[in-house]
């Protein structure tokens, strides 16, 4: 994962870690970290604490949204803390709908320049997000709302398990990470386990060789999320990351304990190339 992360994850990216609730990749968005990538623009549907995360650490020059929160628990406080006072960077946000986000990467995903929808109709968020534009329908003169398509420079997702030839499956609760994978210019799945052959699984998709650029096994990769038939969601990580997150010190001392210290190695050494 630190060389996948290395070669495929430059400063100034455009970055989507996908995962709605489940298979969210945490292991790779702290490896980010470790790597101290910055100027990232950070496009989620619903940035949680692994976006906290980064966001504190200093990854990020912006954040491409819809909902954002602490699932079950409450704010992101390293987020907010980004978006009032800048710290430890000023962050640029462009908040949409899920609706919107959803189609933002089906359009990435099929080609297009950009999606249609009803959804922003009647809503102010137009208002405030540049990249909501209305349309006109050219067959029943309808007025819809229009949004760019996203095409990340990678996408990272975490799935339960790959064959060898690099083809992907994932089943149980998905997102749009499909679509993120499809949609982006390089691609990074982290897997529990790299098996010989993928066996179907009732709700499975798979995710072909050609569309995926490295694929990386990392246990529990996920955590503290869950990954079905895996493992299950760390309800206790979720809300011990509350008052981690609600202050500097406490989140910097946690960052060089928990992030960047338990190696002891540099990035170099850990992905077993020069300086």
């Amino acid at each position: 994962m630190a060389k996948a992360v290395a070669e495929l994850v430059h400063d100034g990216d455009t970055v989507a870690l996908e995962g709605f609730t489940h298979l969210i990749p945490v292991a790779a968005g702290q490896e980010i970290i470790r790597q101290r990538r910055r100027d990232l623009t950070l496009v989620r549907m619903t940035p949680d604490i692994v976006y906290d995360q980064m966001i504190g650490a200093g990854c990020a020059r912006k954040l491409i949204f819809s909902w954002g929160g602490n699932p079950g628990v409450g704010s992101l406080h390293r987020f907010r803390d980004a978006v009032q006072h800048a710290w430890p960077a000023p962050l640029e946000i462009e908040e949409h709908s899920h609706a919107g986000m959803a189609n933002r990467y089906v359009a990435g995903a099929s080609g297009l320049p950009f999606a249609v929808l009803r959804g922003y109709v009647g809503t102010d968020l137009p208002t405030v997000t540049d990249t909501v534009k209305p349309i006109t329908c050219p067959f029943t003169g309808e007025e819809l709302m229009a949004v760019p398509a996203l095409n990340p420079d990678v996408s990272i997702i975490h799935a339960q398990r790959a064959d060898r030839k690099g083809n992907v499956q994932l089943w149980g609760l998905l997102g749009v990470q499909k679509e993120a994978v499809l949609a982006a210019r390089r691609s990074l799945v982290t897997v529990e386990e790299i098996v010989d052959e993928l066996t179907p699984v009732p709700g499975g998709i798979v995710l072909p060789s050609w569309a995926v650029t490295a694929v990386a096994a990392v246990s529990g990769g996920a955590h503290p999320s869950y990954a079905q038939g895996y493992s299950e969601r760390d309800n206790a990580y979720y809300s011990a990351w509350d008052p981690i997150g609600r202050d500097r010190e406490e989140f910097t001392r946690w960052l060089d304990e928990h992030v960047h210290a338990p190696s002891g190695q540099t990035t170099a050494e850990r992905i077993g190339v020069q300086p």
